[in-house]
């Protein structure tokens, strides 16, 4: 599951980037960028950086079974969902999209609460990087 989310968080920043040149262009030509645009470009960059962190962060605090599926399952749904929503719901005019932020924020805030709950109660020896018994990439 963790290739799952540093997946989804390079192909975030990739998108993000696009979107970015995107815009850039729009500016290069005279163009104002809309405000709904550069909102969603940047929500979708910083939840792309953490779901990489979160690649990283799951197995190092033994986070595993249905909770790791579903801090995985939740964090990417929330990731793409609050800047598609801005997206669609303010730039292709689809506002009766736009009460589902709400879903995908409590996506992304159960999520990192879980995280937060095995962040505190990890046993101290088991965080930190140090040496484990398992291997980051062999999900």
């Amino acid at each position: 599951m963790t290739r799952v989310l540093k997946g989804s968080g390079f192909l975030g920043l990739a998108v993000m980037m696009a979107v970015g040149l995107h815009q850039f262009v729009m500016l290069a030509s005279g163009s104002v960028v809309p405000p709904w645009m550069i909102g969603g470009h940047a929500h979708l960059g910083v939840l792309s950086i953490l779901a990489i962190v979160m690649g990283f962060a799951v197995p190092a605090l033994g986070v595993t079974g249905t909770t790791r599926t579903a801090v995985t399952g939740l964090f990417v749904a929330g990731q793409w969902g609050i800047p598609g929503i801005v997206w669609l719901g303010e730039g292709f005019g689809l506002a009766f999209l736009m009460p589902t932020g709400f879903l995908w924020g409590g996506a992304l805030i159960v999520s990192m609460l879980i995280m937060f709950y095995y962040s505190v109660t990890a046993p101290t020896e088991g965080t930190g990087g140090g040496s484990s018994s398992f291997a980051p990439g062999d999900d």
